[in-house]
């Protein structure tokens, strides 16, 4: 492959700060001997977030009004990877549509229809013509990681040039592969590497009764062409995909090397509703605050507080950090901390927190709402009929908690 540099991102990083002199440019930034590529998953149908997702794909639920899938690309873009594929399943339509051609994003995107849901492997499979023999970052996008792309990339990129640098010993290989891996204290719900005391990974299991180590995998891979043959040479597992876990095995079976990084800070998988509205409160953390929209004298604007042009505010308390989307309408309401109200949403009369509101819903009259996802379109109002009582009209795959 002919050597088309490409300058990554800086990095206290211990292991990038051993590359030697020769692979730095002149401000000792590193640099790629080859393109990066991204290949971002966006299918599956995002089950376990029903009925949020019978109308939606789950990568676009929104944490701190912005959607899931948007942080991936946006963390490609700031470690350099600007060519993105994106597979897409059912909800391909409404995917395409939110982001675009990813110009927005400072990204070229490539969509990879995916027909059925066949394995982290057959994504690989189907980005073959994407791909080409350029290296490239695998990244679930429904993942929310606290750290960026650039390390990750940087490590991997650290280890190979000092890989390629002329020593005495004629062992030292390249790596073809790089795994994100996490510790966890409970190893038996997630896959885990075994990993030698040099830092290579030497066995994946998935799920196991007996863990060789507390080592999850998060759901970000770097991997060289190799794995186009890998993915080539494995059989579908019992449950009848192509499993990634068994493209770098048989990685490590056949004599490459594959090196892992461990993560640093938080790691959620948002396809539940606890770890989204989590997702959603640790991102809310780090609100710069802004008042753009219109806001009451006799409101009371508390902490870390996002309110986007077009909003209005009337006669209420926002407890921050909260964001509260452009044309949202709040009066006599209280929105505590770790809330996201999303564009054109009607609060009256309520409180309401740590909850996450998605765009078009209307609250009214409600004494008290905490730990809550709200779908589009969504109402949730207090009637004042007699009896009182609790009247619902609830979808399939409903979650209800009530007092």
């Amino acid at each position: 492959m002919a050597a088309r540099p490409l300058v990554a991102g800086r990095s206290s990083s211990a292991a990038l700060n051993a590359v030697p002199s020769r692979f730095r440019d002149d401000f000792g930034a590193l640099v790629r001997f080859g393109p990066v590529k991204g290949l971002i998953l966006s299918g599956g149908a995002g089950t376990r977030l029903r009925p949020i997702t019978h109308t939606s794909a789950k990568q676009l639920v929104p944490v701190a009004n912005k959607p899931i899938l948007f942080y991936g690309i946006e963390d490609m873009v700031a470690a350099g990877i600007t060519e993105i594929g994106i597979i897409t399943g059912d909800t391909g339509p409404e995917v395409m549509e939110a982001v675009g051609d990813g110009s927005r994003f400072g990204a070229k995107i490539t969509y990879i229809p995916q027909d059925e849901p066949l394995g982290l492997a057959h994504c690989v499979l189907i980005a073959r013509e994407f791909l080409g023999d350029d290296d490239f970052v695998m990244y679930l996008g429904d993942n929310m990681l606290q750290q960026g792309l650039d390390t990750f990339v940087g490590a991997f990129e650290a280890d190979r040039a000092r890989a390629n640098e002329p020593t005495l010993q004629d062992d030292v290989i390249a790596p073809s592969a790089q795994i994100l891996l996490s510790e966890v204290p409970d190893p038996h719900r997630f896959g885990i590497a075994e990993v030698d005391e040099a830092g290579h990974v030497v066995r994946l299991v998935e799920k196991p009764e007996d863990p060789p180590s507390n080592l999850a995998l998060v759901g970000v891979y770097l991997f060289t062409p190799a794995i186009h043959e890998a993915v080539a040479s494995i059989e579908p597992s019992d449950r009848g995909e192509l499993e990634i876990t068994d493209a770098i095995q048989w990685l490590i079976d056949n004599g490459h090397r594959v090196r892992h990084d461990t993560l640093t800070g938080w790691w959620l998988d948002t396809g539940k509703k606890d770890p989204l509205l989590e997702s959603n409160r640790r991102v809310l953390e780090t609100l710069e605050p802004r008042i753009d929209g219109d806001v009451s004298e006799d409101s009371d604007i508390d902490g870390r507080v996002v309110v986007e042009a077009g909003a209005t505010i009337v006669n209420s308390r926002i407890r921050g950090p909260v964001i509260i989307g452009s044309g949202t309408v709040i009066e006599h309401s209280y929105v505590g901390p770790f809330t996201a109200i999303a564009s054109d949403c009607s609060i009256t009369d309520s409180e309401i927190e740590q909850s996450v509101v998605l765009d078009r819903s209307r609250i009214s009259g409600v004494a008290r709402l905490s730990d809550s996802l709200i779908g589009r379109d969504a109402d949730v109002h207090r009637s004042g009929q007699r009896p009182a009582s609790t009247r619902l009209m609830i979808g399939d795959h409903c979650s209800i908690d009530l007092e």
